[in-house]
Order: C-alpha cells, then structure tokens, then sequence
C-alpha cells in the first residue's frame, strides 16, 4: 500500500516523546558465543549448499574490524565458503563471481553500508554474472545493528518449518498449524486459527499494541507479515484508524501504544519477517532502522522489505504468490528470487526496449517519480506504461535480509490433492532428467489461477539450452531455472510438459577451512 505523507505528523509528535520515555535494556548475549555456536556443530553443509556453490562478498573495511570478521568466519565454516573481499565498489565482485557462479551469494555488510544503494547495487550486479538479463544466484544481504545481532543469524543452522502464522494485515491462515492477524482496515476485528481448527472472526481491543507485542513475546510465531503505514524508523498498525505503533531504538523493537507506553520486544526464536506491504521497513539508512530491530530483540532470521515507498506492489505481494500460496515448494530466499525473476520477465517480454533501464534517483515517492517518467521520455498517464514504471520501481529495491541458503519455508503438505483446498498444492511439478534431456511436467490437480509464473529450479547450472517441446507454454529457460510464462490458469487433470536439451555445467567446489585457516579470502576490484 502507498505510504501517506499526511501521517508524518503523526509521527513527529511521536518521535518528539521517544527519547523521552523510559527504556528496558535487553543485554543481548556476546558474539563469542554465537561463534562457539557454530563452530561446535562443526562444518554441516546443507547437500543444496554444497551442490549449487556458495560465495561471500564483504568489503575491506567490514572484514578489518574484528566483530564483523567473526561473522564472516562463522558464515564460511557454515557453508565451507570462500570471501571475496572488495575496497570500496560492491560491483567490483563481478568478474570474481562470473568466474564460476554459485547457486548462493551472502553480502555481509555493516548497517552504514547497508542502505538503499548497496540493495540496488546487489541487485543490478547479480543480473550481470553472464548474457541473459536474470539474476544468477540466490543472494541476501547479512547485515545487524551490530556483529552480534549478525552473528545470531549465522548461528542460526537448523531449518525453520513455518507452522505458526502471525501478521498485522489479513494472511491465508489455512496454511499454518495455527495462527493468528490483526485487521489493519476494521477495527476492532482479528482472526485467529486454534490447531487442529478452523479460522475464527474476534474483536479485539481498539488498540492491538499490546496485542501484537504478545505475539512475538508470548506466541512466538514462526512468521510475521506486515502492510499498511510505515518508515524506516516505525510500523503504523492501524491503516485507516488510530492505533499504535512500532518503533526501533538501538537494535531493540517496541510497540508504542496510544498513551506512548514503551513496550520492549524481546522474542528469540528463528523467526521470517514478510514486510511486502510496507514503504520503506527494508530501508537501512543508519543504526536507528526497524529491519535492524527487526533483525534484533524481534528475532527475525530473514527478512523482505522496500527500500522505497510502494505503491505498485509486484516486487513485494508477488513474494506470497510463492511462499504462502504454494505452501512448502518453496523456500523464503527462494520466493523472493523467483518473484524477481518474474518482473524481470515483465520487463523484458513487454517493454524490450526500456527494460534495461536503470534508475538511480531515489527518495520520496512523488518527485522520484517524476523524474523516472522524464528519463524514460514516456506518458505516465498511459496505463501501459503505468505497468512499466511500476515494474522499474519495483525491480531494485526491495531487500532480502538474512543467510540465503537458510532454509525457512511452510510445511510441505502430505499429499497434494488434500480436501483442504488451501492447505494443498494445486498442481504437481517434476523435474526428470536422462543424459542432456530435462523434460519438466506440470500436472493441475484442479482448476487455479497460477498467480506468477510456475518455477523449476534446475539441479545444476546448463548452457546451450534448446527447447524440444512445450513452446506452446513459453517457457523461460535460463542456465538454473525454468518459468512457464504462458500459462496463466491451469487446468483440472491437464498435464503442461516442456522437453528441452542441454549441457550442464562445472559448479564452483567446496572451500576446505580448518581451526588453523578458517576462512579462504581473496581480493577483488581495484587494489
């Protein structure tokens, strides 16, 4: 949803009593012991991590400090990961990446690094690893109000089956165990999922501050999800009513209630944080950012948010197209690539000519605006190219914070053509592979709406890929995954095959790290 200047006010009479009001300091533990945490389960490497490849990029400053190599460290012995260290330029990886491309790519990054721009860089930079316009690994930016808050995340191994649902805007409760959202457009309602139970409307107080503090105190969700109102510095839990907030100080989140109680959220547990709805939560500009709260006593593990205001959407609700709306396919980093990778088809299937197009104007939402239908020398009255702006302003900016090879995602469902409509897959996708021939069917258990385009992830990278059969379906292949783009509603009982042919390709080895060296580092970029 657009984020309305007219609450500004709202927020500065806020803010004009913040500092003001008396603060519960969570000490949070040291970063030795996350280290410890990791190094004691030794180097477990995922069989996805391993067989896809897996780098980390980090800058010379941030791998200089002590703190922030530690995370480092701790992330190369959890994926047995080799550290391309820059000078100053993100984008002076390439080269080293395009050598041999890995499946995943962690940015390590300290918050003053963090912002906007470095999530456009990171962006732009993974799309240009080889000749096609898609991005080439699954990436994520591994940041923290400090190397403890970082740490956390990469003492974090153990996969998270998201089972318990939460949000501050209505969620398809059908695909938890259990859960519970708050309404953001009616007050006074909630819905909640018992387990074993169905979802039930409730009221709720007027004011769901506290509320929603309990949910990750007490209730402890595996996922939170947000839209509505919000900054860098505050989440507006009421969208079209007053009610409270919440808001970030030195890494710590709290809910402000309508009387500017400060409640202090302390909730450890691995959780996901969908931000899809917000403007501006994925944006770090400095220290005092709800992401890095978020990613601090809020517990967050991985996160999806804007950089910018949304008002288009396709780069944000698209990721619950595919995490949430075909439960346990995929996982969270994967959601957020796959979704990406569907704009980029928008713009490349669409609009050819200007979708290359890269903007670097940011700020607030009407003049940036202006001035990205100036460049693009087009009418922004004209629907079409409503559609084109939306897609270009959507394309860069929405972040992904977090281990990208973490695995976070819903419980698979045991078989899918369960009764529960929303609980089971629509439609079944194999992949079967015999020599240099892949062919990928999808088969509809009932008539749906495929919502973005159906993906298959390839188990190693390929080139010289020739289409065999399927064209009717159009299909989208590039050396890791396939879309099927031209099929917007399935059909029930209809099998949808595409055969092609291809070579594989050599994926980067493993890093060897031992207690002696620990982590492989090479420099890149300019000396």
């Amino acid at each position: 949803m657009f984020c309305r200047r007219l609450t500004l006010l709202i927020q500065v009479l806020l803010a004009a009593t913040a500092f003001a009001a008396p603060v519960t300091v969570i000490p949070p533990p040291t970063i030795a012991s996350y280290v410890m945490k990791v190094s004691d389960k030794g180097v477990k490497v995922s069989a996805t991590t391993t067989s896809r490849g897996y780098r980390i990029v980090v800058s010379g400053k941030t791998w200089n400090d002590p703190g922030w190599r530690e995370v480092v460290r701790g992330l190369a012995v959890k994926h047995t990961a080799e550290a391309l260290v820059y000078k100053e330029d993100v984008k002076d990886v390439i080269p080293a990446l395009a050598e041999r491309i890995p499946g995943y790519v962690c940015f390590v990054a300290q918050p003053e690094e963090a912002g906007r721009k470095y999530v456009v860089d990171v962006h732009r930079l993974t799309r240009k690893l080889d000749s096609d316009p898609y991005t080439d690994v699954i990436w994520g930016i591994l940041t923290g109000y400090d190397a403890t808050s970082a740490a956390r995340i990469v003492a974090t191994t153990e996969p998270l089956v998201v089972r318990k649902g939460a949000g501050g805007t209505p969620i398809p409760l059908e695909v938890f165990d259990e859960g519970v959202w708050y309404d953001e457009g009616r007050k006074n309602h909630m819905v909640e999922k018992k387990p074993g139970g169905v979802p039930v409307d409730k009221e709720c107080p007027d004011d769901t501050t506290q509320a929603l503090v309990d949910v990750f105190n007490i209730y402890k969700p595996d996922l939170f999800v947000t839209s509505g109102h919000a900054t860098e510095r505050d989440w507006q839990i009421g969208y079209s009513f007053p009610n409270g907030q919440f808001r970030c100080r030195d890494g710590v989140l709290y809910g402000v209630d309508r009387q500017k109680k400060w409640i202090p959220i302390n909730s450890p547990n691995p959780k996901v944080n969908i931000a899809v709805g917000n403007c501006l939560v994925g944006h770090i500009p400095d220290t005092q950012a709800m992401a890095l709260a978020y990613m601090g006593s809020g517990g967050v593990t991985q996160m999806v948010g804007y950089t910018v205001e949304t008002w288009f959407g396709y780069g944000g609700w698209g990721v619950n197209t595919y995490f949430l709306d075909q439960p346990g396919r995929y996982s969270l980093a994967e959601a957020f690539y796959l979704n990406n990778q569907a704009l980029v088809h928008q713009l490349q299937s669409r609009f050819p000519d200007k979708a290359d197009f890269e903007f670097n104007e940011w700020g607030h939402a009407n003049q940036a605006l202006d001035a990205l239908v100036q460049q693009l020398n087009v009418d922004g009255n004209d629907e079409k190219n409503r559609d084109l702006i939306g897609l270009l302003w959507d394309r860069d900016t929405v972040a992904f914070y977090g281990d990208p090879a973490w695995d976070a995602r819903l419980a698979r469902p045991s078989s899918p053509n369960r009764a529960d409509p929303l609980r089971s897959l629509s439609w079944s996708q194999t992949l079967d592979v015999k020599g240099d021939v892949y062919t990928v069917t999808f088969r509809a258990m009932r008539d749906a709406d495929t919502g973005r385009p159906p993906a298959v992830f390839l188990p190693k990278r390929v080139k010289n890929i020739k289409v065999l059969e399927g064209t009717e379906w159009k299909p989208v292949i590039t050396d890791n995954f396939l879309l099927l783009t031209g099929v917007a509603k399935f059909e029930k009982g209809k099998a949808y095959t595409i055969r092609f042919s291809a070579e594989r390709m050599d994926t980067p080895s493993p890093v060897r790290t031992s207690k002696s060296q620990p982590v492989s580092v090479r420099a890149v970029g300019k000396p």
